[in-house]
């Protein structure tokens, strides 16, 4: 009776063991790990890619982060609060840039504040600049005989409308906002590079580049692919042979979809009036 009692105690010791090793597994996040986070498409929004950043920040498993981009921009504020995070990270750990085939404008504007940037040779790079698009639809309106009536308490209360064209005061004016918006991108990546603001000025006319162009002009930092910048981003780490590396799966689900949010994304811009934009356009 002795030897079944003591064998299930032993049991109990062994699973209770396991089960606290488990728990203080999660809790003490051991291990030395790199974390790929990716930014693709066009970046509409920040809210998911800084809630990721944030996670791996405070995952003391996590020694680095590689930002996987491949994306030509998107709207400014998203880009700007994405940027402002690779900030703040930078601060606790190394930060990698991997660019996949495009990586331009608004993409490059999250890339530049990384500690290394690692393109491909053939990546899509640069596109420093700004565009505002707004449809005028005021010669279909016309044709199918509907009349738009607008009542407004200020002069420029309208401007970006879709159902007027623009005059050329409102075409200053925005002219005006565009060009304090191209202004910080071209500050922004001044700062993050370490380059003189002249210098990013003259390459801040929209063009693309190649990453290896771009490395040459300062742009880059070095040629490699996704495996590459994991590798450098475990060493600037100090990790010791392959680094694990963690990232979440992301499945494309028709939730979105059914609940109306991709259709908002691509009418609202429509009809939204002014949308500024740090995005490469064919």
């Amino acid at each position: 009776m002795k030897k079944v009692l003591l064998f299930f105690l032993i049991v109990f010791v062994v699973i209770a063991a396991l089960s606290l090793l488990t728990i203080f597994k999660g809790k003490l996040q051991l291990g030395e790990k790199v974390a790929v986070v990716r930014v693709s498409g066009i970046i509409l929004d920040s809210t998911s890619v800084i809630e990721e950043l944030k996670e791996y920040s405070n995952d003391r498993s996590v020694k680095a982060i590689v930002l996987r981009v491949d994306s030509p921009g998107g709207g400014v504020a998203p880009s700007q609060e994405i940027y402002e995070e690779i900030l703040k990270i930078k601060e606790k750990k190394k930060v990698v840039v991997s660019m996949g085939s495009v990586a331009a404008s608004g993409g490059y504007y999250i890339s530049a504040p990384a500690d290394v940037i690692v393109a491909n040779a053939g990546t899509l790079t640069g596109s420093i600049g700004v565009i505002m698009e707004i449809p005028n639809v005021s010669g279909l309106m016309e044709k199918i005989g509907v009349e738009t009536q607008v009542v407004k308490s200020g002069r420029h209360k309208d401007m970006a409308s879709v159902f007027k064209s623009l005059t050329p005061e409102e075409k200053e004016i925005l002219q005006t906002v565009l060009d304090d918006v191209h202004d910080q991108f071209i500050e922004a990546v001044s700062e993050a590079r370490g380059m003189k603001y002249e210098v990013v000025k003259k390459l801040s006319d929209g063009r693309i580049f190649t990453g290896r162009m771009a490395k040459e002009l300062g742009l880059v930092d070095e040629l490699g692919n996704l495996e590459d910048a994991i590798i450098l981003a475990g060493k600037l780490a100090g990790i010791k042979g392959e680094p694990e590396v963690v990232y979440k799966e992301k499945e494309f689900s028709f939730i979105d979809m059914l609940r109306g949010e991709i259709p908002n994304h691509l009418v609202g811009n429509v009809f939204s009036g002014i949308s500024l934009k740090y995005l490469l356009t064919p």
